[in-house]
């Protein structure tokens, strides 16, 4: 095995417990269990990720380059003269040419005012709603495994891979799924999915316009995704009849796009926002437990049962500049990565059929290598638009010394990689919660705290994973924690089939108290 690959394993020694049967009955039994470990990403970035984060700053060099010389000129010019001459220099230039004067101040205006107008609309976040089930649909991993068991659906193996699965997973024993998983019954049918849908979506939205007192005719842009779960009609159009919205309502239905279609539709509705003035934006991100439910034997197929759980979550945005005053949150950067061109990336999450003819989304083996991949690029293209110039010139300038002795380690300026320090661009970290492993390895190579990492964390463990909605849950875990102050930056960073990296950034307007209305309040 190549030194590369064996870079990317790691190993773990369980205890079995005491064996009951067979030659060694009395006696402790061991296992040895090897994992795929995310790509020390850090340590192999390349230049050409790098350059697209860099060409928003070139964008702007001209301001840059032209502002400090004309500080500059205009500080020569008026340093030599005393207050009394610049005064009288003022005073006779406007008395005797004053045409002149009015025309330079008709230009600053006509400037100003392009500046001014040219601007992208600041994009405001309201308020945002994350469902929470009712408690008679709690299940516990050994209820999991009971319930699994007496469906009928699943052979013996099958089900002692899912507990193995569950016993390492990072999930706990309250986490959410729809009661007609674990009947006899085949579950993943148009109605269930439908009452499913309408359980979990209605349930964020009423929460949603409730807390922020805006009736459902005045949302002008309504974007939904929902990977698995595409009815005709659509769940916007399910949403719109619901509520009886406007019938001029821009309604977009995302499908297929994985656990990082919350970002997506974020940027949908950003773009949206920017094109028409005064409106409101509602984005709900779910995800259907029921309809993508695997009764199969495969195992690369039984893996996301054991993680995803319901979950919804429904955010509100805005334009006006009048909702500046209510708003908790600003956007700043939107950052999308997709590696769909590369045939591997594009078939590391795949809906398809296995030889019984269940279908199932089959997760490959070298998923976590591949999401590593999307990972580096997603976070080198956004630290030039986050990081502090101080972390970008040592990045840049250790950067460029390896490009330019790449062909020769042993030389002696050869420098190791400078890894970034994200903890000086961000107060808060929203990682998208998909299993332990990931967000072990996210923390190792991120070089990120334990308390960065805890929304994440607790939000796996309380919730699951609730695909595109859990980066909501765990901003809505450090809302009721009261951590979010006036000016903190949060990033919001999911990934998903495709293979996708998206980050999404907010500033906080004001501190945010403990909401009235948030699924952590127990």
């Amino acid at each position: 095995m190549a030194r590369s690959e064996q870079d990317l394993l790691s190993t773990e020694i369980v205890n079995r417990g005491i064996e009951s049967s067979g030659p060694n009955a009395g006696s402790l039994t061991f296992s040895v269990r090897v994992r795929r470990r995310l790509p020390d990403f850090l340590q192999s970035v390349n230049l050409k990720y790098v350059k697209l984060g860099y060409h928003y700053l070139i964008n702007h060099a001209i301001y840059l380059a032209t502002i400090p010389v004309l500080v500059l000129v205009f500080s020569a010019e008026v340093g030599s003269l005393s207050k009394e001459e610049l005064w009288k220099k003022l005073w006779e230039d406007a008395r005797y040419d004053l045409a002149t004067v009015l025309a330079f101040f008709g230009v600053f205006v006509f400037t100003l005012s392009v500046y001014f107008m040219s601007r992208p609309r600041p994009i405001y976040l309201v308020d945002f709603a994350c469902f929470r089930p009712q408690d008679d649909l709690k299940v516990s991993k050994e209820k999991f495994i009971e319930l699994a068991r007496k469906s009928g659906k699943f052979d013996e193996e099958s089900l002692e891979f899912q507990r193995r699965i569950l016993q390492t997973s990072g999930i706990g024993d309250e986490t959410y799924m729809p009661k007609a998983v674990m009947s006899n019954e085949n579950c993943a049918t148009m109605k269930e999915g439908r009452l499913e849908a309408s359980t979990v979506i209605f349930g964020a939205l009423d929460e949603l316009f409730e807390k922020t007192r805006v009736r459902p005719k005045d949302v002008g842009v309504l974007v939904v995704n929902c990977s698995i779960f595409n009815p005709t009609p659509s769940l916007s159009a399910m949403i719109i009849n619901h509520y009886k919205m406007r019938g001029n309502i821009f309604s977009y239905n995302l499908g297929g796009m994985g656990c990082s279609a919350g970002i997506i539709a974020m940027d949908l509705a950003r773009d949206m926002l920017q094109a028409n003035p005064n409106y409101y934006a509602v984005v709900v991100s779910t995800e259907m437990v029921g309809y993508n439910w695997y009764p199969g034997r495969d195992r690369s197929m039984l893996i996301p049962n054991c993680f995803f759980r319901m979950g919804c979550s429904a955010v509100l945005l805005s334009n006006r500049r009048r909702d500046y005053r209510r708003a908790k949150y600003r956007l700043e950067h939107i950052v999308r990565t997709h590696k769909g061109s590369d045939d591997r990336s594009f078939r590391s999450v795949y809906q398809e059929e296995d030889e019984q003819k269940f279908k199932g989304v089959k997760v490959s083996k070298d998923i976590m290598e591949i999401g590593g991949d999307a990972l580096k690029a997603n976070i080198t293209t956004l630290g030039p638009l986050v990081l502090p110039f101080s972390e970008q010139l040592l990045f840049f300038g250790t950067l460029v010394w390896r490009y330019l002795f790449k062909g020769d380690r042993s030389h002696t300026s050869y420098a190791k990689p400078y890894i970034p320090d994200y903890k000086l661009a961000f107060e808060h970290f929203c990682v998208h919660a998909a299993s332990k492993n990931v967000l072990d390895e996210l923390q190792r190579n991120l070089e990120l705290s334990d308390k960065n990492m805890e929304a994440s964390r607790m939000t796996l463990y309380r919730f699951g994973n609730t695909s595109s909605s859990s980066i909501w849950y765990e901003l809505a875990y450090l809302e009721a924690k009261e951590r979010v102050r006036g000016g903190d930056r949060i990033w919001q960073i999911a990934f998903g089939s495709g293979f996708k990296c998206n980050s999404a950034v907010w500033r906080a307007l004001r501190r945010v108290r403990k909401p009235a209305r948030n699924p952590w309040l127990d």
